[in-house]
């Protein structure tokens, strides 16, 4: 089950709340008893063995790639 981060508008207490998918835009207490919260975006770090290959910037001349190679026009 996934698990929401929120803060509390009015004691600024961040909080987790495991919940559904379906109700991850319901209203959520804080745990003071507050309902004046907010969800927070947060990212996710998913771990692995594999990285994936950096990437590199265009080269000026055209050469790969939209916007460098000729795709956009």
């Amino acid at each position: 089950m996934p698990r929401y981060e929120y803060r509390c508008r009015k004691c600024d207490t961040q909080f987790e709340l495991s919940r559904p998918m379906a109700e991850s835009g319901a209203p959520a207490t804080c745990p003071d008893g507050h309902g004046d919260t907010v969800k927070l975006l947060s990212t996710v770090a998913v771990g692995g063995g594999a990285s994936a290959p950096a990437m590199s910037a265009p080269q000026s001349g055209g050469g790969g790639g939209c916007c460098g190679g000729g795709c956009c026009g």
